[in-house]
């Protein structure tokens, strides 16, 4: 299995490592403001999924200063990607978003222009903004599908219908936008099966890249309540490393993994617990890949 990841695909693409700026647009989510609900996907923390991103209350040029200096130790040689992670970051009118952006994308060490959003909230007046944006410098488009499957689709809140992502999908490609697509794996009520019938769907679409999600339980959120009630099969790191690796082996070897797993806040993670020492479980996955000889000259994130 060839595992065709992230920094290899941005060393060839740029000459140089590229590292990602957490950034906060200081925007909400309509899960949220009570336009399609208020307590958020039942996963979600109370962060938006944006507890490693930058100070909302500040400019964004100084968000990207402060991120760099944060990660200043890794550097040797690379610019940086400006990612707009906390909540929905095309949740607000145009005009906000074009000053937002445009200060990140002008930004002379910034590469990439990353917005991580849902379907729902991309209209065409957005899509051309974001298409005016590539055409200065490469802008990604982040979504989180999370899953196809109706059930799960209902049971975590997303708040809208595939036929949404298919339709918003198609226009960004045909504007030439990178989509790169968010899946959780270890859903309540998802197994194999329905992870596949994920991953087949994801297929149809000429989409650049994945980013796969251990799903974490944390507090304060509505899954923490389920958890406590109901209880469902939380993944051993083991049996979450077998589901990658077959996850991968069923994408279109075009895709680019963008992530293997993520790590949640340790102050908010319950469940499970192991993957809040990611060193270890990188390393463990690393090991995996050359015990089974599978790599075939693959990287890991």
């Amino acid at each position: 299995m060839y595992i065709n990841d992230l920094n290899s695909y941005l060393k060839q693409k740029f000459g140089h490592k590229v590292y990602k700026l957490a950034l906060n647009g200081k925007m909400t989510c309509p899960n949220r403001d009570g336009t399609k609900g208020n307590r958020g996907c039942i996963f979600c923390s109370e962060g938006g999924s944006g507890e490693f991103a930058a100070d909302e209350n500040k400019p964004i040029f100084e968000q990207i200063e402060d991120a760099k200096r944060l990660i200043h130790h890794k550097l040797s040689d690379g610019r940086y990607i400006a990612y707009f992670q906390a909540y929905t970051n095309t949740y607000a009118p145009v005009d906000y978003l074009r000053k937002l952006f445009t200060e990140a994308i002008n930004h002379p060490e910034i590469e990439v222009l990353s917005v991580a959003t849902r379907p729902d909230c991309l209209n065409q007046e957005k899509i051309e903004l974001l298409a005016e944006l590539n055409r200065i410098k490469p802008v990604w488009v982040e979504m989180g599908l999370q899953t196809v499957n109706k059930e799960s689709i209902k049971f975590i809140r997303r708040g809208y219908e595939n036929k949404v992502f298919e339709n918003v999908t198609e226009s960004l490609i045909s504007y030439g936008i990178d989509v790169i697509v968010h899946m959780i794996l270890g859903l309540p009520g998802e197994g194999r099966e329905e992870i596949l019938n994920t991953v087949q769907y994801i297929n149809q679409f000429k989409i650049q890249g994945v980013k796969l999600q251990l799903l974490h339980v944390l507090k304060g959120t509505d899954l923490e309540q389920y958890y406590y009630e109901h209880g469902f099969h939380i993944y051993s790191m083991e049996e979450y490393t077998d589901i990658v690796f077959e996850t991968i082996e069923h994408l279109r070897k075009e895709i680019v993994i963008h992530r293997l797993t993520g790590d949640g806040p340790k102050a908010l993670l319950i469940a499970p617990l192991w993957s809040g020492n990611k060193r270890k479980v990188m390393n463990y996955i690393r090991n995996e890949i050359k015990r089974r000889d599978i790599t075939q000259g693959a990287k890991i994130i």
